[in-house]
């Protein structure tokens, strides 16, 4: 991976981590947050629904990044490395298939 993106990374997951600690006021820093940790569940942050529901709206505001359903919640929302990979996908979409080829007769 090149350097540029690997800075591009670990700048979006403290971007991230920035984000969880200051609009669901967790009591820590952002730096003490891994980036494998669980957002829910035990050992993890220990986030709720409201929480979830707070960090969807942030997601949204900030980043534009749209979560339409609970299992795109539960997909993306799992921890910093997760968000960090939907928010790189939303940055950078997969080409557009090409049209196809005109048949000729």
């Amino acid at each position: 991976m090149a350097d540029g993106l690997m800075d591009g990374c670990t700048a979006l997951k403290a971007e991230v981590k920035d984000l969880l600690v200051t609009n669901l006021m967790l009591p820590m820093a952002a730096p003490e947050i891994a980036d494998h940790q669980p957002l829910f569940g035990p050992g993890g942050l220990g986030l709720d629904s409201v929480d979830a529901l707070q960090l969807v709206v942030a997601l949204d505001k900030r980043y534009g990044l749209k979560i339409p359903d609970p299992a795109t919640a539960q997909q993306i929302l799992q921890n910093v490395n997760t968000i960090a990979a939907a928010l790189a996908a939303l940055a950078d979409p997969p080409a557009a298939p090409a049209p196809p080829t005109p048949l000729t007769p």
